[in-house]
């Protein structure tokens, strides 16, 4: 595809959620932005994040789920919609077409129709905003190097970037990006997850405070208590907002390989596994790659 296209995935079957993830991945310039796996979370899940296209399985329950389909694509208009289905009946595809379904696909998926389908959406797509490249910082385990790393790549990256860089501490609880760049901010990454729409420029912009490198740092929570509000829903909305202000994003993190953490590691462009030659470390990074391959992700 001529550029990456943002998705949300709608999908309740479990069974199913490693084969559909590794198939959407595999396709390139594929992001994950959001999944969900609630029929009355698509209509929110459309509007709070920035997706090009969302993929919905319509299986097990075809009629509830189209019904949320065509909130989501009444909120949404621009957004096409693309359902899956074991079944092939006609009066199904029918409806899915009424309902304002944009491409009705069978399982199993047809790969190459598929990423056609997604290239036509990203060819004629009309963007207000570049979309720039995130890298994800992963420490296999406590004092690997991992914020070091991701510091001195977004210092690194900002000299050689015209187009901004960001550096977001992940770590919600014990995070030291801020620290280790000397930086006092009135504002922090939980001030950005207080709302339920996509974030507008202005208000991430607020936000970040500037290093004299020129990187934009957003720090950690303050509180303990802030930092427990914070959902994967909520970093992965402003991860993307950075992402469309910026050329690069850097992130120390995520610390915890959790469904936030999936949620981040689905729209990174590059994953750097941290650790260290001790048995500790290597058994860590053992066991995340497992996990990673398990749930469907493009080990390349």
């Amino acid at each position: 595809m001529g550029s990456s296209v943002r998705m949300i995935v709608y999908n309740e079957d479990e069974a199913y959620a490693p084969e559909l993830r590794a198939g959407l991945l595999s396709i390139d310039g594929v992001k994950i932005i959001a999944e969900v796996d609630d029929p009355i979370l698509l209509p929110q899940a459309a509007k709070q994040f920035p997706a090009d296209v969302a993929v919905i399985n319509l299986d097990p329950n075809p009629e509830l789920i189209l019904s949320m389909a065509a909130q989501a694509i009444a909120d949404c208009p621009d957004m096409p919609i693309f359902a899956i289905s074991e079944s092939n009946d006609g009066q199904l595809i029918l409806s899915a077409m009424r309902s304002g379904v944009r491409e009705f696909l069978t399982r199993p998926v047809d790969r190459e129709i598929l990423a056609e389908a997604l290239s036509k959406i990203s060819l004629h797509r009309v963007s207000s905003t570049r979309q720039g490249k995130l890298v994800s910082i992963l420490g296999c385990s406590g004092g690997v190097g991992a914020t070091s790393i991701a510091t001195n790549l977004a210092v690194e990256l900002s000299r050689m970037s015209s187009g901004g860089v960001a550096l977001v501490d992940l770590d919600f609880r014990f995070g030291q990006v801020a620290t280790m760049l000397d930086l006092e901010s009135t504002y922090t990454i939980s001030d950005l997850c207080d709302s339920h729409e996509q974030l507008e420029a202005q208000v991430i912009e607020r936000a970040l405070v500037k290093h004299s490198s020129g990187v934009q740092v957003l720090p950690r929570p303050n509180t303990f208590a802030e930092a427990e509000t914070i959902s994967a829903a909520h970093c992965v909305g402003v991860l993307s907002g950075l992402l469309g202000l910026s050329d690069y994003v850097v992130v120390d993190g995520p610390t915890r390989f959790d469904m936030g953490a999936k949620s981040v590691l689905d729209i990174a462009d590059e994953i750097l596994l941290v650790m260290r030659m001790m048995v500790p470390s290597v058994r860590n990074a053992s066991r995340m790659l497992d996990g990673m391959r398990q749930v469907g992700f493009n080990m390349e």
